[in-house]
């Protein structure tokens, strides 16, 4: 079946194509944070009397993971490093997650924040770390919808089955990965790689989005002029504590753009660089969409991984497939226990041969790439040695439900991808709308 192009300004971070021919429902999701529930899926340490850290569930709504961090560490008094967690949650949205602190279990009793709740605690020897975290539950309200009734019906069963029928969805990185309302985080990322870090910081700063306050849009537009006003950094409003990081550093250092960029947090300046090559590899999907190439089936010369203990594809070993091993891998991928992967290009990349290979080494020659460019040493956690990454993404558990203003998705994913990709084979909408 020929891919449905896609129309909206997804396609400009690389998101070109749908799998499902389905009509979009269209809609919108977080139109209250209730509308989008996230309940963490992990692997928890073993409870520990008097363990050096206490473990804890964390129910939040409508809270940033980088400002939630900054918050807890203060009502607490201890550093961010002290603080431990499996995954980076959305922020308009009802989330439940484990995170660890270095401290006694009677110390979180002196969080009082807003829309914070602490349950499920006890010790252990060790903290919540990334590779704890297995996957996530999700369910989602999606609202406003253009289609309804017999129609609305139609469309999510048809889409479902389109989906069933290859065992999941494309597995594109998805529009939080570049920013919903300002999706600049891979340019960012691109002026890095390319050794001009001063561009990255104008990048962040003064690129407006129709979506910010005019007071927001004023500032930016206007450090887009060549006389732009030093002054006018300090007018940032207090909203943007990224922003101000930034402008109060390069007021003490006007010309260390690079110290600037290390102010920010570790996985903000690690996400620059990640988003870049996060639209690489959605340009490399669909262009194998695009070709009419299989995303559940391999063809020789792919990359194959296999799934480790929890259940989450082991990316630093694929397997290339050869016509002499083509009958077991592709047994294997039918099973659910191997998956065709794409490049995440790094300083220690592994292309695939045959076809994808021919457009693996086109998107990265596109972009005037060479391995050593992700080793930036003047910001160590933006180097990336690169990855694979599977190009199909599995489900379980999926149900669309009728509801009273729209539907219910329901549904279970892996660590690493994206629920919004999933919705918007059924939604076929605005990027703003996820």
């Amino acid at each position: 079946m020929a891919p449905t192009p896609c129309e909206t300004a997804e396609k400009d971070i690389g998101l070109e194509f749908y799998h499902s021919d389905s009509h979009g429902t269209g809609g919108r999701i977080k139109a209250h944070a209730e509308d989008f529930e996230v309940d963490e899926i992990s692997d928890l340490p073993p409870a520990k009397e008097g363990g050096r850290y206490t473990i804890a569930k964390v129910t939040t709504r409508n809270w940033e993971m980088n400002r939630l961090i900054k918050q807890l560490a203060g009502a607490l008094r201890i550093s961010r490093q002290r603080i431990g967690f499996a995954g980076t949650k959305d922020k308009r949205a009802i989330t439940s997650q484990l995170m660890s602190f270095e401290m006694p279990p009677e110390a979180l009793d002196s969080i009082e924040l807003n829309d914070i709740w602490v349950s499920d605690v006890y010790q252990a020897a060790r903290p919540i770390k990334i590779g704890d975290l297995i996957g996530n539950r999700f369910s989602v309200h999606v609202r406003e919808c253009e289609l309804q009734g017999d129609e609305l019906s139609s469309a999510l069963e048809h889409c479902k089955e389109s989906l069933d029928s290859i065992g999941g969805f494309p597995n594109y990185f998805g529009v939080q990965r570049f920013g919903v309302a300002r999706p600049i985080t891979h340019l960012v990322g691109k002026s890095i790689v390319a050794g001009d870090f001063k561009q990255a910081v104008l990048t962040y700063l003064a690129h407006p989005s129709e979506y910010e306050s005019p007071e927001s849009k004023a500032c930016r537009l206007e450090l887009q002029q060549p006389d732009g006003r030093d002054d006018l950094l300090a007018e940032f409003p207090r909203g943007m504590n990224f922003e101000r990081t930034l402008v109060e550093y390069l007021a003490r250092r006007p010309e260390d753009y690079a110290g600037a960029l290390r102010q920010l947090p570790d996985n903000l300046q690690m996400m620059f660089v990640h988003a870049y090559q996060s639209y690489i590899f959605n340009r490399i999907l669909s262009e194998r969409m695009r070709r009419g190439m299989p995303l559940h089936e391999p063809i020789e010369g792919d990359l194959v991984l296999t799934i480790g203990d929890k259940r989450v594809p082991i990316h630093e070993r694929p397997i290339e497939v050869t016509s002499a091993n083509m009958d077991l891998v592709a047994d294997q991928v039918r099973a659910g226990k191997a998956f065709v992967s794409g490049l995440l290009f790094g300083s220690e990349s592994r292309f695939a041969v045959g076809e994808m290979g021919e457009i693996e080494r086109k998107a990265v020659e596109d972009e005037g790439l060479e391995p050593e460019d992700f080793v930036v040493p003047q910001i160590q956690r933006c180097s990336s040695r690169g990855s694979r990454r599977e190009i199909l993404c599995s489900y379980e558990s999926l149900r669309a439900d009728m509801a009273e203003d729209g539907y219910v998705l329901s549904f279970s994913l892996t660590k690493g991808n994206y629920a919004t990709c999933l919705l918007r084979e059924f939604m076929k909408a605005d990027m703003k709308n996820y």
